[in-house]
């Protein structure tokens, strides 16, 4: 092993600054398909039964996708090697030289912080609109009101005194605990039961996607039991 070089793992090594390099070949795209081909099909395609095998297949077929088809050399590899020395020595040094820690500070605050805020209302607004294009019906957002009230998100409007509750709520890092949060909410739902007839649905979504679509059909049923 070379003095750069932290363990190894059969052929592969692990480097002491392996995170900085790996930003440095995802950034600048030195490891895309367009600059050493499909690595991964051509391995498979190989199926190689040693090392020697693997590196005879891949400079035999392996090609610079975005140079009309050109073959990748070791000459190659050595210099996309030498554009990441460029990058980071340049690059990064001089965006390091430049940075500040009030921007540190700005920076890990709109992290934990705005982006926390901006993603929860991205998902539930994601959710929203999907559900409304599977129910095929137009659902509101609640008066202020109603959210302090009964714990309502949005409603379906059936007619001028019967509505349908949603509230939608996004499941991140934890297990789904459905019945915690209804729980919670019964007796608001309820009373907005008492008032406007219909029920109030959760919603539970993640990555954009509802968790809990066998909710659909009841919520349809709703639709038609109030209509």
């Amino acid at each position: 092993m070379n003095r750069w070089h932290k363990s190894q793992e059969g052929r592969n090594y692990k480097y002491h600054r392996e995170t900085l390099l790996n930003y440095g070949m995802n950034r600048w795209g030195l490891n895309k398909t367009h600059s050493v081909d499909k690595v991964s099909e051509l391995i498979r395609k190989c199926a190689p039964d040693s090392y020697d095998t693997w590196v005879n297949y891949f400079f035999e077929h392996a090609q610079q996708q975005k140079r009309d088809g050109i073959k990748i050399t070791e000459e190659y590899i050595k210099d996309l090697g030498s554009k990441l020395y460029v990058k980071l020595s340049e690059v990064i040094h001089k965006e390091l030289s430049s940075i500040t820690e009030e921007e540190c500070i700005d920076y890990v605050y709109n992290l934990v912080i705005n982006h926390t805020y901006e993603g929860y209302f991205t998902e539930i607004n994601t959710v929203y609109g999907a559900l409304q294009k599977e129910l095929g019906v137009e659902i509101e957002p609640a008066p202020d009101a109603w959210d302090r009230r009964y714990c309502v998100d949005y409603f379906i409007k059936i007619t001028k005194q019967r509505f349908i509750g949603i509230q939608i709520k996004p499941v991140t890092g934890q297990s789904l605990d459905q019945y915690q949060w209804e729980h919670i909410h019964a007796a608001n739902h309820a009373k907005f039961k008492e008032k406007y007839a219909g029920q109030v649905f959760f919603i539970y979504s993640a990555k954009k996607k509802i968790l809990n679509a066998d909710i659909i059909p009841e919520i349809r049923a709703e639709i038609a039991r109030l209509s």
